[in-house]
């Protein structure tokens, strides 16, 4: 089955290119394109795509907000920020909404290409001109930490304690009731609301703040 993608920007010029981009490839789907914020909530109902490739400059409001509308409605969407944008602070803005992704418009087609498969793998892709924002803390990483913490959900919560304890992502699908792909996506989102980029830091988390 490929993946089903919806493209969410407000230039149709853009829609097209990209819609170009991953037609190279025959596991990638574009199912629809929106236009705004709202449109990208509306699709989402009613095609149920796999990933929304989403910008950030986008009406109403701007796409942080759309994502974190997106993953509440649908907790098991991938969202994919495409975008011209890179500063450091709507990165980690966009991972602690719950985007699995980052990715910046000047990638090439590869990169786009690779960050869909690898997101929808469970992973977080993060554009390798972004990758040393992960690194600058403007606050202590214990501090923005203990932030981060406060909006976890209970579900992120049992997730991340049954990592810590060594448990596959399928052992935890079982003991929670939910499928291998429910508990990637819970833990791609840990990940992006921790500033975290392995299962290590994980654990390491998890011991600091006695959840175990």
């Amino acid at each position: 089955m490929p993946i089903r993608i919806l493209i969410a920007d407000d230039h149709a010029v853009v829609r097209s290119g990209i819609r170009e981009v991953l037609a190279t490839d025959p596991d990638l789907e574009v199912v629809g394109e929106a236009e705004d914020g709202i449109e990208t909530l509306r699709l989402a109902e009613t095609l149920h795509p796999d990933t929304v490739l989403l910008d950030i400059t986008m009406p109403p409001g701007n796409g942080i907000k759309t994502a974190r509308r997106l993953k509440e409605k649908h907790p098991d969407l991938v969202v994919l920020f495409l975008t011209m944008h890179e500063e450091e602070d709507l990165l980690h803005e966009a991972l602690g909404a719950g985007a699995a992704g980052y990715v910046i418009k000047r990638a090439s087609r590869v990169e786009i290409i690779q960050a869909i498969h690898a997101t929808n793998q469970g992973d977080i892709y993060v554009h390798p001109a972004m990758t040393r924002a992960l690194l600058h803390q403007p606050v202590t990483t214990n501090h923005r930490r203990g932030l981060a913490a406060i909006r976890l959900t209970r579900r992120e919560l049992d997730v991340l304690r049954l990592l810590a304890k060594g448990n596959t992502n399928r052992q935890i699908a079982d003991l929670l009731r939910l499928s291998r792909r429910t508990v990637e996506n819970h833990r791609a989102n840990l990940m992006g609301k921790l500033g975290l980029v392995s299962r290590v830091e994980l654990v390491n988390y998890a011991e600091e703040h006695n959840l175990l």
